[in-house]
């Protein structure tokens, strides 16, 4: 609790009680004492302990990056007086927001609000709320934690795109998503059921056995996937932006989605919402994205991002195992891939532009 003022007074205080004792001065002596009278003094301003509920709210949890999100607090005074002139620190990250907090008489509750930063991508914790308390001499501090914390998810940018066209697969292995409607014809797996499920799917030798209710679930083992290669060397916004924009154009429309980085696939792509979720905690890499393309499953469209011409370049060598190639280099100058539909783009705005036109 003490600054480093508060452990220079005390420690010099202990010096001059010293030297006083030791030379027969009184002098020294009034002088520590006078110093540990303010370390006393200071140390009791600093006790008591405000009695606050701190109540958090963000809006949205989840917002697009840039996008406006504001920090909401509901501060009731539980304390039997009133407090007045209370300043306090709301953790956003890494850094700090100062909050002044206006005079809350005994039960009283107040609301404060204040903008977020959304210029980066990822999970932002906002809280918890730090109340910091310090004597006017600035001897002691203490600083006091109060409110849960809220995560602030700031997913990529997009803008919208016709989904990428494509031959329809044959079904030769089996299902290939469990993504697709429900409804057709091939049996994919079992799952518990859900409110709203079609009481036909009902699996009732399953639901039996386990003692949980179980139906079928069927999928559409031919609608033609959308495979989203994203490089993450040299990591842009705007290339997670894009690879965004490309991938939930295929989810909106109701076709499976596949997302793969240098590290390998990303998972739990069930959605439109989960593809923003996943994107949103993409981290640069260093691996590239040749071996991911070359295993990966063909059929359908394959729709690389990528900064690096090189990588474009053997992007070519798996358009036979496509019905059809896309690459979005991210970058300046023009870049030509025989076999490849290559999509330049220095922003996003640009994106859907060369989209339509190719």
């Amino acid at each position: 609790m003490l600054t480093p003022l508060g452990w220079g007074t005390l420690a010099g205080s202990a010096v001059l009680y010293a030297a006083g004792f030791a030379l027969g001065y009184p002098e020294p002596v009034v002088l520590a004492t006078g110093g540990l009278l303010a370390l006393a003094l200071a140390l009791a301003w600093t006790a008591p302990k405000p009695r606050l509920e701190v109540r958090r709210e963000v809006t949205p949890l989840k917002v697009p990056r840039g996008e406006a999100a504001v920090a909401v607090l509901n501060v009731t005074n539980l304390g039997r007086r009133a407090l007045s002139g209370l300043r306090a620190q709301d953790r956003i990250g890494a850094s700090e927001h100062t909050v002044d907090l206006p005079r809350l008489p005994k039960g009283g509750a107040r609301t404060v609000s204040y903008p977020l930063p959304t210029d980066v991508r990822g999970e932002i914790p906002v809280g918890p709320l730090l109340l910091v308390r310090a004597d006017p001499f600035g001897l002691t501090r203490r600083v006091r934690e109060y409110g849960s914390p809220v995560t602030l998810l700031v997913r990529p940018r997009t803008v919208a795109l016709p989904v990428p066209p494509s031959g329809r697969a044959h079904h030769l292995e089996g299902p290939t998503s469990d993504n697709a409607p429900s409804g057709t014809v091939t049996f994919h797996t079992l799952r518990e059921y859900v409110v709203g499920d079609d009481l036909r799917h009902v699996h009732w030798r399953s639901s039996a056995r386990t003692g949980t209710l179980m139906v079928r679930q069927l999928i559409d083992a031919s609608l033609p996937t959308t495979t989203v290669v994203l490089d993450t060397r040299d990591l842009t916004e705007p290339a997670v932006d894009a690879a965004a924009s490309v991938a939930l154009a295929a989810a909106r429309a109701g076709f499976p989605v596949r997302l793969i980085t240098g590290e390998g696939p990303v998972p739990d792509i069930k959605d439109p919402e989960s593809v923003l979720d996943r994107l949103a905690l993409v981290r640069a890499g260093t691996a590239g994205v040749t071996e991911p393309m070359r295993v990966a499953r063909g059929g359908g469209s394959l729709v690389l991002v990528t900064a690096d011409p090189a990588e474009a370049g053997r992007a070519a060598g798996v358009r036979r195992r496509f019905d059809r190639v896309i690459c979005v280099y991210v970058g300046a100058g023009q870049v030509a891939v025989p076999g490849v539909t290559v999509l330049p783009m220095a922003a996003l705005e640009e994106l859907p532009l060369a989209w339509r036109s190719r």
